[in-house]
């Protein structure tokens, strides 16, 4: 998928003025869900073919009145290409071969890819793995991911983040179509504003990242690719039901309004208004919600220039806390209530130009920007932020030769925050209006001296606002002596501005008072890593295993502090070490035919400095084991999900000394999801269970009985708060005609 996003989204897309008498013709296999179709042959009426690599890319040197191309691969029916505007880059979608009416034949899988081609350590979750469970938005999208955990990040807000490489999704870089999103403020609840069936895949590049996208990835990059215009279907449907009274509905609409407009729009509701309270602590499990969002995009082509723009807009509102129903009508105090109202507007543009095809010769222009207001309430404390970005971005890229690329460019970003409420006042009223620009240059060089080698090693340089002048390097290196094993190793600095307020919202749901030192440093890291991915035949398909190890050492850091004082949040410069060792193993394989199991097991060794001691970060798991199964009847008609998580114990944060109310350690614990997919010809019905082993963390909520009281605090959360859910939903769409 890597070359995917850099010739669709980047647009270095083949092109040029005058034909030669042979031409070669690039693009790619997919299926009718995006997915790519490696091994795919690709062949005119000649003696000309090519095969599609690990990201369905290919390359084919044809004649110059060839106008039709042929593709095959197996369980899919043979496709007739016809090339209206050869020197496209071409989109060739398969369809499966159909025996029956409403019955096809295709492979199976697990949906998710690791691209052999890319010299990065770097993970496609495709179409196809976002269908295997509710995914309702973005934070539902890893569940069956062996690398990336999705975790609650209090009791009662519903707020979630994601940790890769055993460290908060703060030292994640979230990009939308290869430019950065989802920071800062939205930071805290934006894995709820990507919607599932909006999202086409989603790219995860573990370590040290390429320097094009900016220097904020410390511990690694996720991408995410919204259905395209140009190639999705007329018509999607999505609705889905859960036994926790949440209801939602999606609709994808794309219309190709000639050969080179097209244009699509994205509808989404949800609504989760019942009132939960199973332990019966007066606070809800989760909070009531409702969203609405909308997304519009367009996509213009001619033979050298691809341009694509559109917006979105986004409303989301929660309540949680206590409420008079929680209270069960005794009133003789105030709820304590919570309340979090978003609106957000997102605008992007990006145009490309292909300067020289046979030297891959590009330039592109990215434009984005976006307008962030949030209110929060936390019973009488106060939290009002409104944030507003700017990003740009230009590109160039070239080949020198089959062996060498450079890819150079610019890159700026502003970000400003207005913050309100008495929790500013109280805290930090100097930080009411504070903002950062950053403009910086880089260069990336990759050489490939043979198709065992490929080493790829980046630079830029940064000037802040904030922080003056900064250099970021990174290097990775891939190599396969055998075509059947691949070995990589990478090294690399990140850097992050950190805002204490909006990205730590939601420490507020507790009685802590917050101490925040004056003069916070930018944060620096760098990251280590080596990898080997090998593909071992056994009973005629293959065994992959991959097995890799990172390692994160902070040089700077603004350590959030839970061990100091049981009733204080210290934000303070790292005085010590700070470190995250990762090893992680994992192998797939498909036991029968559409039958396939993976299974994986990571170990994570995570420490910091609080307070003089090197300790391990609290509320961090030890381990994650997963096991997940996917099983496709024969003719596709029928298809089961399993997953099982086991998740590993840790340290909690310092109990009061003379008066602890949570334990110094917590447990280990088992998660099983599952579902069950009936398909047809247009539609399909789906339904299942999450948490099936109705686990549930005991007592989430510290002091429940007494909110306003000094040891009052729901941010101690390290497992579900919510038991099982069941679910069900319809998908129907019309398909894109060939």
């Amino acid at each position: 998928m890597t070359k995917i996003l850099a010739l669709i989204i980047f647009l270095n897309m083949v092109g040029a003025g005058v034909w030669a008498a042979d031409r070669t013709v690039k693009g790619y296999v997919l299926d009718k869900e995006g997915t790519p179709l490696p091994g795919a042959v690709v062949y005119d009426d000649g003696n000309h073919k090519a095969v599609a690599d690990g990201d369905g890319y290919f390359e084919l040197t044809v004649p110059d009145d060839v106008r039709q191309l042929k593709a095959g691969y197996v369980g899919f029916a043979t496709l007739t290409h016809p090339m209206v505007r050869p020197d496209d880059v071409q989109v060739l979608v398969l369809s499966p071969a159909t025996e029956l009416k409403e019955v096809v034949v295709s492979t199976g899988g697990l949906g998710n890819i690791r691209s052999r081609s890319s010299v990065m350590q770097m993970e496609s979750i495709t179409s196809q793995a976002l269908t295997r469970a509710a995914c309702c938005n973005l934070s539902e999208s890893f569940v069956s991911n062996p690398s990336v955990d999705v975790a609650y990040s209090d009791a009662v807000t519903g707020a979630k983040q994601i940790q890769l490489l055993g460290l908060a999704g703060t030292y994640v870089q979230m990009l939308t179509e290869n430019f950065p999103n989802l920071r800062g403020a939205a930071s805290v609840y934006g894995l709820d504003y990507v919607p599932g069936p909006w999202m086409q895949s989603i790219q995860v590049s573990k370590g040290a990242a390429s320097v094009k996208n900016g220097y904020e990835s410390v511990t690694g990059q996720i991408n995410i690719e919204y259905k395209k215009p140009k190639v999705a279907d007329p018509l999607f449907v999505n609705l889905f039901a859960s036994s926790a009274g949440r209801y939602e509905g999606n609709v994808v609409g794309a219309v190709e309004l000639n050969k080179r407009l097209s244009t699509a729009l994205f509808l989404n509701y949800y609504n989760e208004e019942q009132a939960h309270d199973r332990d019966g602590d007066t606070f809800l499990d989760m909070p009531k919600m409702q969203a609405l969002s909308l997304m519009n995009r367009w996509h213009y082509q001619t033979p050298r220039l691809v341009s694509q723009w559109g917006f979105k807009l986004l409303a989301d509102r929660r309540e949680s806390g206590q409420t008079a129903h929680t209270l069960h009508g005794d009133m003789a105090m105030a709820p304590y209530a919570i309340s979090n109202d978003a609106n957000r507007v997102e605008a992007f543009a990006k145009n490309g130009l292909i300067i020289d095809q046979d030297r891959n010769e590009s330039v592109a222009i990215i434009v984005s920007g976006s307008y962030h207001g949030q209110q929060s309430g936390y019973a009488d404390k106060s939290y009002y932020v409104y944030e507003s970005n700017v990003y740009a971005s230009l590109l160039y890229e070239r080949d020198f030769g089959r062996h060498h690329k450079l890819a150079a460019g610019l890159n700026y970003n502003w970000d400003k925050y207005s913050q309100r409420g008495n929790v500013v006042s109280t805290y930090r009223p100097q930080w009411a209006d504070v903002s950062e620009s950053v403009g910086g240059a880089y260069a990336e060089y990759t050489w490939r001296p043979s198709d065992k080698l490929t080493w790829m090693a980046g630079l830029r340089g940064d000037r802040s606002s904030r922080y003056g002048w900064f250099v970021t390097p990174r290097t990775h290196i891939k190599y396969s002596p055998a075509p059947w094993v691949d070995f990589r190793a990478s090294a690399g600095k990140g850097y992050r501005s950190a805002f204490v307020f909006p990205e730590n919202s939601y420490l507020l749901a507790s009685s802590r008072t917050w101490h925040i030192d004056s003069d916070l440093s930018q944060e620096a890291a760098w990251n280590y890593g080596v990898g080997a991915s090998v593909r071992i035949p056994v009973g005629g398909r293959d065994l992959n295993v991959n097995a890799e190890w990172f390692y994160t050492d902070f040089e700077r850091q603004v350590v959030v502090d839970l061990d100091k004082d049981a009733h204080g949040i210290y934000f303070h410069d790292l005085d010590g070490r700070s470190t995250s060792s990762v090893v992680q193993v994992d192998a797939s394989y498909e036991l029968l035919r559409g039958l396939t199991l993976l299974g994986a097991y990571r170990w994570m060794d995570v420490k910091s400095t609080y307070n003089g001691t090197l300790m391990r970060k609290p509320l961090t798991s030890r381990y994650k084991a997963l096991a997940t199964a996917s099983y496709e009847t024969p003719l596709k008609k029928w298809q089961f999900d399993l997953t099982v998580q086991f998740n590993g114990g840790g340290r909690m944060p310092s109990p009061d000394a003379d008066n602890p109310l949570c334990a110094t350690t917590f447990p280990s614990y088992v998660i099983l999801n599952a579902q069950l997919t009936r398909r047809f010809l247009r539609w399909s019905i789906y339904a299942g269970g999450e948490n099936l082993t109705d686990y549930r963390q005991k007592n989430p909520v510290v002091a429940a009985a007494n909110p306003y009281g000094p040891d009052f605090d729901a941010t101690m959360v390290w497992g579900p708060t919510m038991g099982y859910k069941l679910y069900c939903g319809i998908r129907y769409n019309i398909p894109k005609p060939l």
